[in-house]
Protein backbone atom coordinates (compact mmCIF):
# COMPACT_ATOMS: atom_id res chain seq x y z
CA UNK A 1 0.00 0.00 0.00
CA UNK A 2 1.46 3.60 -0.86
CA UNK A 3 0.83 6.00 1.75
CA UNK A 4 2.11 9.02 -0.32
CA UNK A 5 3.76 9.43 -3.52
CA UNK A 6 5.22 12.21 -5.67
CA UNK A 7 2.05 12.00 -8.13
CA UNK A 8 0.15 12.74 -4.85
CA UNK A 9 2.11 15.99 -5.07
CA UNK A 10 1.74 16.75 -8.42
CA UNK A 11 -2.45 16.05 -8.37
CA UNK A 12 -2.24 18.95 -5.80
CA UNK A 13 -0.81 21.43 -7.91
CA UNK A 14 -2.34 20.33 -11.33
CA UNK A 15 -5.66 20.00 -9.45
CA UNK A 16 -4.74 24.13 -8.14
CA UNK A 17 -4.59 24.94 -12.69
CA UNK A 18 -7.62 23.05 -13.07
CA UNK A 19 -9.95 23.46 -10.39
CA UNK A 20 -8.44 26.15 -8.58
CA UNK A 21 -7.89 27.07 -5.07
CA UNK A 22 -11.19 27.05 -3.73
CA UNK A 23 -11.87 23.42 -4.65
CA UNK A 24 -8.49 22.69 -2.81
CA UNK A 25 -9.62 24.64 0.19
CA UNK A 26 -12.98 22.12 0.08
CA UNK A 27 -11.07 19.27 0.78
CA UNK A 28 -9.71 20.18 4.27
CA UNK A 29 -13.50 19.72 5.66
CA UNK A 30 -13.48 17.01 8.16
CA UNK A 31 -16.94 15.71 7.22
CA UNK A 32 -16.15 13.20 4.33
CA UNK A 33 -19.63 13.46 3.10
CA UNK A 34 -18.57 17.12 2.18
CA UNK A 35 -15.28 16.07 0.90
CA UNK A 36 -17.03 13.46 -1.43
CA UNK A 37 -19.79 15.97 -2.27
CA UNK A 38 -17.24 18.82 -3.08
CA UNK A 39 -15.53 16.46 -5.91
CA UNK A 40 -18.90 16.34 -8.06
CA UNK A 41 -21.04 19.16 -7.19
CA UNK A 42 -19.88 21.64 -10.08
CA UNK A 43 -22.15 22.04 -12.66
CA UNK A 44 -18.89 22.40 -15.16
CA UNK A 45 -15.75 20.80 -14.84
CA UNK A 46 -13.11 20.95 -17.59
CA UNK A 47 -10.63 17.79 -17.33
CA UNK A 48 -8.97 16.07 -19.26
CA UNK A 49 -9.53 12.26 -18.48
CA UNK A 50 -8.67 9.43 -20.65
CA UNK A 51 -12.56 9.10 -21.39
CA UNK A 52 -12.94 12.14 -23.61
CA UNK A 53 -10.79 10.02 -26.11
CA UNK A 54 -12.85 9.25 -29.02
CA UNK A 55 -10.90 6.01 -30.30
CA UNK A 56 -11.28 5.05 -26.45
CA UNK A 57 -14.55 4.85 -26.28
CA UNK A 58 -15.20 3.19 -29.48
CA UNK A 59 -12.45 0.11 -27.83
CA UNK A 60 -14.97 -0.10 -25.39
CA UNK A 61 -17.67 0.10 -27.21
CA UNK A 62 -15.63 -2.82 -29.17
CA UNK A 63 -15.08 -4.97 -26.21
CA UNK A 64 -18.64 -4.38 -25.12
CA UNK A 65 -20.99 -4.64 -27.77
CA UNK A 66 -18.70 -6.56 -30.20
CA UNK A 67 -19.24 -3.09 -32.67
CA UNK A 68 -17.39 0.18 -32.40
CA UNK A 69 -20.09 2.40 -33.53
CA UNK A 70 -22.91 0.42 -31.07
CA UNK A 71 -23.17 2.14 -27.31
CA UNK A 72 -23.45 -0.44 -24.51
CA UNK A 73 -26.96 1.60 -23.73
CA UNK A 74 -27.98 0.63 -27.74
CA UNK A 75 -26.54 -2.92 -27.04
CA UNK A 76 -28.95 -3.11 -23.76
CA UNK A 77 -31.63 -1.82 -25.66
CA UNK A 78 -31.59 -3.95 -28.74
CA UNK A 79 -31.20 -7.07 -26.57
CA UNK A 80 -31.97 -7.39 -22.61
CA UNK A 81 -34.96 -4.79 -23.19
CA UNK A 82 -36.03 -5.76 -26.20
CA UNK A 83 -38.42 -8.24 -25.11
CA UNK A 84 -39.32 -6.83 -21.58
CA UNK A 85 -41.73 -3.76 -21.09
CA UNK A 86 -43.35 -1.97 -17.95
CA UNK A 87 -39.23 -2.37 -16.49
CA UNK A 88 -38.65 0.00 -13.00
CA UNK A 89 -35.22 1.29 -12.71
CA UNK A 90 -32.99 2.32 -10.03
CA UNK A 91 -30.39 3.97 -10.69
CA UNK A 92 -28.00 4.78 -7.74
CA UNK A 93 -25.22 7.77 -7.74
CA UNK A 94 -25.93 8.67 -10.93
CA UNK A 95 -24.51 12.12 -11.76
CA UNK A 96 -25.64 14.24 -14.37
CA UNK A 97 -27.64 11.18 -15.40
CA UNK A 98 -26.21 10.93 -18.91
CA UNK A 99 -26.24 7.32 -19.22
CA UNK A 100 -29.72 7.13 -17.42
CA UNK A 101 -31.32 9.80 -20.00
CA UNK A 102 -29.65 8.11 -23.16
CA UNK A 103 -31.75 4.95 -21.69
CA UNK A 104 -34.77 6.41 -20.93
CA UNK A 105 -34.64 7.89 -24.32
CA UNK A 106 -33.87 4.66 -26.47
CA UNK A 107 -36.72 2.86 -23.95
CA UNK A 108 -39.68 5.38 -23.40
CA UNK A 109 -41.91 2.08 -21.79
CA UNK A 110 -39.19 2.23 -19.32
CA UNK A 111 -39.49 4.29 -15.90
CA UNK A 112 -36.18 5.36 -14.43
CA UNK A 113 -35.65 6.39 -10.51
CA UNK A 114 -32.09 8.52 -10.50
CA UNK A 115 -30.92 9.34 -6.96
CA UNK A 116 -27.71 10.97 -5.98
CA UNK A 117 -26.59 13.22 -3.33
CA UNK A 118 -25.65 16.30 -5.84
CA UNK A 119 -28.49 18.56 -6.08
CA UNK A 120 -26.11 20.78 -8.59
CA UNK A 121 -25.71 17.82 -11.10
CA UNK A 122 -29.21 16.64 -10.85
CA UNK A 123 -30.95 19.69 -11.48
CA UNK A 124 -28.83 19.55 -14.92
CA UNK A 125 -29.47 16.42 -15.68
CA UNK A 126 -33.48 17.40 -15.31
CA UNK A 127 -32.89 20.43 -17.43
CA UNK A 128 -31.46 17.79 -20.41
CA UNK A 129 -34.37 15.38 -20.13
CA UNK A 130 -36.68 18.34 -20.23
CA UNK A 131 -35.55 19.84 -23.26
CA UNK A 132 -35.79 15.90 -24.75
CA UNK A 133 -39.84 15.79 -23.02
CA UNK A 134 -38.60 12.28 -21.64
CA UNK A 135 -41.38 12.10 -19.28
CA UNK A 136 -40.09 8.25 -17.49
CA UNK A 137 -37.59 9.57 -15.47
CA UNK A 138 -37.31 10.65 -12.06
CA UNK A 139 -34.81 13.01 -10.01
CA UNK A 140 -34.17 12.29 -6.53
CA UNK A 141 -31.24 14.29 -4.28
CA UNK A 142 -30.89 11.95 -1.71
CA UNK A 143 -27.69 10.10 0.16
CA UNK A 144 -28.27 6.71 -0.88
CA UNK A 145 -26.51 5.29 2.34
CA UNK A 146 -29.70 6.89 4.58
CA UNK A 147 -32.72 6.87 2.46
CA UNK A 148 -35.31 4.21 2.67
CA UNK A 149 -35.97 2.95 -0.92
CA UNK A 150 -39.42 0.75 -1.41
CA UNK A 151 -38.39 -3.02 -1.11
CA UNK A 152 -39.09 -5.29 -4.01
CA UNK A 153 -40.00 -1.90 -5.65
CA UNK A 154 -37.52 -2.42 -8.83
CA UNK A 155 -37.08 -4.64 -11.47
CA UNK A 156 -33.53 -2.96 -12.17
CA UNK A 157 -30.39 -1.47 -10.03
CA UNK A 158 -28.38 0.18 -12.44
CA UNK A 159 -24.69 2.04 -11.49
CA UNK A 160 -23.05 3.43 -14.29
CA UNK A 161 -19.26 4.13 -12.36
CA UNK A 162 -20.55 4.64 -8.80
CA UNK A 163 -20.92 1.36 -7.53
CA UNK A 164 -17.16 1.80 -6.55
CA UNK A 165 -18.78 4.75 -4.58
CA UNK A 166 -19.40 2.55 -2.06
CA UNK A 167 -18.05 0.79 1.33
CA UNK A 168 -18.42 -2.03 2.53
CA UNK A 169 -19.74 -3.62 -1.08
CA UNK A 170 -21.46 -6.85 0.33
CA UNK A 171 -23.39 -5.43 2.77
CA UNK A 172 -24.53 -2.55 0.80
CA UNK A 173 -25.54 -5.20 -1.86
CA UNK A 174 -27.66 -7.13 0.76
CA UNK A 175 -28.92 -4.04 2.80
CA UNK A 176 -29.59 -1.39 -0.23
CA UNK A 177 -29.54 -3.47 -3.59
CA UNK A 178 -31.25 -6.89 -3.16
CA UNK A 179 -33.76 -5.26 -0.64
CA UNK A 180 -34.73 -2.56 -3.05
CA UNK A 181 -35.11 -6.01 -6.16
CA UNK A 182 -38.17 -7.99 -6.85
CA UNK A 183 -37.22 -11.61 -6.46
CA UNK A 184 -36.71 -12.05 -9.89
CA UNK A 185 -34.82 -8.65 -10.39
CA UNK A 186 -31.17 -7.94 -12.01
CA UNK A 187 -28.18 -5.52 -11.52
CA UNK A 188 -26.31 -3.88 -14.52
CA UNK A 189 -23.35 -2.24 -13.83
CA UNK A 190 -20.85 -0.83 -15.75
CA UNK A 191 -18.04 -0.33 -13.58
CA UNK A 192 -14.23 0.11 -12.04
CA UNK A 193 -13.47 -2.92 -10.11
CA UNK A 194 -9.92 -2.84 -9.89
CA UNK A 195 -7.46 -2.90 -6.64
CA UNK A 196 -9.12 -0.66 -3.96
CA UNK A 197 -7.55 3.29 -3.52
CA UNK A 198 -6.45 2.64 -7.21
CA UNK A 199 -3.41 0.72 -5.33
CA UNK A 200 -1.82 -0.65 -8.51
CA UNK A 201 0.64 -3.68 -8.67
CA UNK A 202 4.37 -3.54 -9.50
CA UNK A 203 3.23 -4.96 -12.46
CA UNK A 204 0.81 -2.56 -13.73
CA UNK A 205 2.68 0.29 -12.77
CA UNK A 206 5.24 -0.86 -15.17
CA UNK A 207 3.23 -1.43 -17.88
CA UNK A 208 1.27 2.37 -17.64
CA UNK A 209 4.89 3.91 -17.62
CA UNK A 210 5.61 1.50 -20.55
CA UNK A 211 2.95 3.34 -22.45
CA UNK A 212 4.08 6.65 -21.89
CA UNK A 213 7.36 6.01 -23.28
CA UNK A 214 5.26 5.74 -26.12
CA UNK A 215 3.78 9.46 -26.71
CA UNK A 216 6.20 11.82 -28.06
CA UNK A 217 6.77 14.85 -25.17
CA UNK A 218 4.68 17.38 -27.16
CA UNK A 219 1.51 15.32 -26.42
CA UNK A 220 2.45 15.10 -22.78
CA UNK A 221 1.48 18.45 -21.52
CA UNK A 222 -0.87 18.42 -18.42
CA UNK A 223 -4.13 20.25 -19.41
CA UNK A 224 -3.64 23.54 -17.87
CA UNK A 225 -0.25 23.51 -17.25
CA UNK A 226 3.46 24.44 -18.22
CA UNK A 227 4.92 21.12 -17.10
CA UNK A 228 4.55 17.30 -18.84
CA UNK A 229 4.07 14.41 -17.40
CA UNK A 230 6.82 11.82 -18.30
CA UNK A 231 6.14 9.39 -15.62
CA UNK A 232 3.19 7.95 -13.08
CA UNK A 233 3.99 6.94 -10.04
CA UNK A 234 0.24 5.85 -8.73
CA UNK A 235 -1.51 7.29 -5.99
CA UNK A 236 -1.48 7.32 -2.25
CA UNK A 237 -4.02 6.22 -0.01
CA UNK A 238 -3.90 9.37 2.06
CA UNK A 239 -4.30 12.10 -1.00
CA UNK A 240 -7.28 9.33 -1.84
CA UNK A 241 -9.14 9.75 1.27
CA UNK A 242 -8.66 13.93 1.19
CA UNK A 243 -9.41 14.46 -1.85
CA UNK A 244 -12.84 12.21 -2.35
CA UNK A 245 -13.14 9.45 0.59
CA UNK A 246 -15.92 7.49 -1.79
CA UNK A 247 -13.05 6.94 -4.43
CA UNK A 248 -12.54 3.46 -4.88
CA UNK A 249 -13.32 2.62 -1.42
CA UNK A 250 -13.80 -1.46 -1.63
CA UNK A 251 -13.87 -1.87 -5.44
CA UNK A 252 -12.05 -4.62 -5.41
CA UNK A 253 -14.78 -6.35 -3.70
CA UNK A 254 -17.59 -5.79 -6.56
CA UNK A 255 -17.38 -8.53 -8.54
CA UNK A 256 -16.98 -11.59 -5.41
CA UNK A 257 -20.14 -9.92 -4.07
CA UNK A 258 -21.77 -9.96 -7.21
CA UNK A 259 -21.38 -13.23 -7.98
CA UNK A 260 -21.70 -14.47 -4.68
CA UNK A 261 -25.46 -13.39 -4.63
CA UNK A 262 -26.33 -13.29 -8.82
CA UNK A 263 -26.35 -15.09 -11.49
CA UNK A 264 -24.29 -13.59 -14.78
CA UNK A 265 -26.24 -12.96 -17.82
CA UNK A 266 -23.72 -10.97 -19.27
CA UNK A 267 -20.00 -9.62 -18.36
CA UNK A 268 -17.58 -8.12 -20.70
CA UNK A 269 -14.00 -6.70 -19.32
CA UNK A 270 -13.18 -3.88 -21.27
CA UNK A 271 -9.84 -2.95 -19.70
CA UNK A 272 -8.64 0.65 -18.55
CA UNK A 273 -5.53 -0.59 -16.56
CA UNK A 274 -3.42 1.05 -18.91
CA UNK A 275 -5.44 3.80 -20.52
CA UNK A 276 -6.93 5.24 -17.34
CA UNK A 277 -3.65 6.44 -15.49
CA UNK A 278 -1.94 6.85 -18.89
CA UNK A 279 -4.09 9.75 -20.36
CA UNK A 280 -5.25 11.04 -16.84
CA UNK A 281 -4.47 15.14 -17.47
CA UNK A 282 -3.61 14.37 -21.17
CA UNK A 283 -5.76 13.08 -22.80
CA UNK A 284 -6.80 16.45 -24.25
CA UNK A 285 -4.23 15.71 -27.07
CA UNK A 286 -5.83 12.77 -28.21
CA UNK A 287 -9.12 14.14 -28.85
CA UNK A 288 -8.22 15.04 -32.19
CA UNK A 289 -6.50 12.00 -33.91
CA UNK A 290 -4.24 11.86 -36.85
CA UNK A 291 -2.07 9.10 -38.07
CA UNK A 292 0.94 9.85 -36.20
CA UNK A 293 -1.68 10.15 -32.60
CA UNK A 294 -3.69 6.71 -33.87
CA UNK A 295 -0.57 4.97 -34.31
CA UNK A 296 0.25 6.10 -30.79
CA UNK A 297 -3.20 5.30 -29.62
CA UNK A 298 -2.63 1.55 -31.41
CA UNK A 299 0.63 1.21 -30.05
CA UNK A 300 -1.05 1.90 -26.11
CA UNK A 301 -4.09 -0.13 -26.80
CA UNK A 302 -1.97 -3.59 -27.82
CA UNK A 303 0.25 -2.69 -24.83
CA UNK A 304 -3.24 -2.98 -22.53
CA UNK A 305 -3.96 -6.48 -24.08
CA UNK A 306 -0.78 -7.75 -23.58
CA UNK A 307 -1.41 -6.33 -19.86
CA UNK A 308 -4.60 -8.34 -20.03
CA UNK A 309 -3.81 -11.98 -20.80
CA UNK A 310 -2.67 -12.43 -17.50
CA UNK A 311 -4.17 -10.00 -15.25
CA UNK A 312 -8.08 -9.02 -14.56
CA UNK A 313 -9.22 -6.40 -15.78
CA UNK A 314 -9.88 -2.91 -14.40
CA UNK A 315 -13.35 -2.32 -15.74
CA UNK A 316 -16.60 -4.28 -16.16
CA UNK A 317 -19.78 -4.09 -17.97
CA UNK A 318 -22.25 -6.80 -16.69
CA UNK A 319 -26.06 -7.99 -16.31
CA UNK A 320 -27.11 -10.31 -13.47
CA UNK A 321 -29.92 -11.52 -12.09
CA UNK A 322 -30.55 -12.76 -8.36
CA UNK A 323 -29.82 -16.25 -7.33
CA UNK A 324 -33.39 -17.85 -6.58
Amino acid sequence: MRILTLEDLKDIYIKLHQRGLPFLLSKLSFNSYKRTQSAFNEREIQTSNFWIIPEVRKRWNKLITGDENTTYEEYLTASFFKDKSHIKILALGTGVCSHEIRLAELNPEIEIHCYDFSDELLKKAKNISDQKNLNNIFYFAENVLTYSFAPEAYDIVFFHASLHHFDHIPQFLNDVVIKSLKPEGYIIINEFVGNSRLQYSAIQLQYINKALEKIPKKFRRIFKTGIYKNKYYGSGVIRMIVADPSECVDSKRIIPAIHQKFDIIDEKSYGNNILQSVFKDIAHHFVEVDAEKKLILENIFALEDEFLCHHPSDFVFGIYRLKQ
